[in-house]
């Protein structure tokens, strides 16, 4: 592991991705014990408190664990894929707040990467998945619901479709169409949506899902994206106008 003393990024940065790179080429393997903070700092030729703040910056990416006692010290940790999901999240909401990705590209993006967990939910959901389903299509027929609460509602029930294909690495991918992408189209589209018609999409996934209907559950996620983009046009249209 070394850096470069010489160039203008962050000495602990540099120690951080240091690390980061060995833990990926398996030179670190889970579970091992990372050096000591004195000997990282004589391997690095940087002071302690430079080693501690790169050791911070890889346990706030989970990709290392402290413990203390006698046999402490920091440890490579195994990340799971649901403890990489904020970072995902944060990741794909902060690229499309930075690169201020169109609606329509957004939604054709989300879309078509859930539609492509629908052959694999229609096979492998579970109970719990359509449980899920059917409570948040309760939740979401509730009088008196708040637009803030429908719209956590929405991301609940397209992320039980999600995580109803059974494979984690699409589950991990899909988390930033999901959970990043929807709050965005919702924020456009909550006020002029229907919510009886989004509710009888709804049902018409959960329904098709339980019937084991791959391509039922395309159409309906078809039928949703429709809806969700001429509704903006719709929406986008009338703020124009009024402009």
């Amino acid at each position: 592991m070394k850096i470069d003393p010489n160039s203008n990024a962050d000495l602990s940065a540099q120690i951080a991705k240091s690390i980061r790179d060995a833990i990926i080429s398996g030179d670190l393997i889970v579970d091992q014990r990372l050096p000591s903070e004195a000997e990282l700092s004589d391997q690095f030729d940087v002071s302690r408190p430079t080693v501690r703040e790169a050791l911070k910056r890889l346990a706030a990416q989970s990709l290392i664990r402290t413990q203390r006692g006698a046999t402490g010290g920091a440890f490579v940790n195994k990340l799971s894929f649901e403890e990489a999901y904020p970072q995902q999240i944060t990741t794909s909401t902060l690229l499309l707040s930075m690169n201020a990705v169109s609606f329509e590209t957004a939604c054709e993006a989300r879309y078509t990467l859930e539609r492509s967990c629908a052959p694999l939910s229609a096979l492998r959901r579970t109970a719990d998945h359509l449980a899920t389903m059917r409570a948040e299509i309760h939740r979401q027929s509730q009088p008196g619901l708040t637009d803030e609460a429908f719209c956590a509602s929405d991301v609940a029930f397209h992320r039980a479709l999600v995580d109803g294909a059974g494979n984690p690495v699409l589950s991990y991918q899909l988390a930033g169409a999901v959970e990043a992408m929807q709050p965005l189209m919702n924020m456009i589209t909550f006020s002029a949506r229907d919510r009886a018609k989004i509710i009888e999409l709804h049902t018409a996934l959960a329904d098709a899902l339980e019937a084991n209907n791959a391509t039922g559950v395309d159409t309906a996620l078809a039928g949703l994206e429709s809806y969700t983009t001429n509704l903006a046009k719709s929406v986008m249209e009338k703020r124009k106008n009024k402009a």
